[in-house]
């Protein structure tokens, strides 16, 4: 696995929550096993007292986005240490998966996965991705969804720092909804000029 998707586990995690909407997918062992993705070893790992630890663990991931959506450079970057602290990552150079035309191993950076628990294995690698992508493309580059009520987490990867919402459906949901509420401030301000019309004429009867 390539460093660079290890920052998906982070907001993986954070999304499995919704709170604008209600909503809360981690509610078992099965869903914190889902969110390992193709890591079968790991998620196998996982029991029934890793959904309360995700939980725990995914609430402080958020704070690490609010804060960085907020403009809060420094308290997101503490938190965010606050958790490479709690869950140290052992890194070392694999070559498993990666092999070039000839067959030979292309070496690159892997993250090793020797955790007490699922939590801590998941933890490490979220907060490590994250870490990585902050470090590379600026805290601002860590956002949450503009299209209420959704407030996911992102990560902005485009050339102009200009993402944000967390998907094309959010964003066209977003430009809809100001389409929208454009046509009714205009249509406001055309019934208010017609009646202001009305009212001119009517204490000018003479005219």
């Amino acid at each position: 696995m390539e460093l660079a998707s290890y920052s998906d586990y982070a907001v993986r995690l954070v999304n499995s929550e919704e709170p604008g909407r209600g909503k809360d997918t981690l509610t078992s062992v099965e869903s914190v096993r889902a969110l390992f993705g193709g890591n079968a070893s790991a998620a196998r790992r996982a029991t029934d007292a890793d959904v309360t630890r995700f939980r725990s663990v995914r609430t402080r991931l958020r704070s690490v986005f609010e804060a960085a959506d907020s403009g809060e450079e420094t308290l997101a970057v503490d938190l965010l240490n606050s958790l490479l602290l709690e869950f140290p990552v052992s890194p070392q150079i694999s070559g498993h998966d990666y092999r070039d035309d000839e067959g030979n191993p292309l070496w690159h950076m892997h993250l090793a996965d020797h955790p007490s628990n699922a939590t801590a294995g998941y933890a490490a690698i979220a907060a490590m991705g994250l870490a990585m992508h902050l470090t590379e493309y600026g805290v601002d580059r860590l956002g949450l969804c503009e299209a209420s009520p959704c407030r996911n987490a992102y990560l902005d990867t485009s050339t102009n720092r200009s993402r944000r919402y967390c998907s094309d459906r959010c964003a066209t949901r977003a430009n809809v909804a100001a389409y929208r509420a454009r046509k009714r401030l205009e249509a406001d301000r055309s019934a208010s000029t017609g009646r202001s019309a009305e009212n001119s004429q009517g204490s000018n009867p003479g005219r």
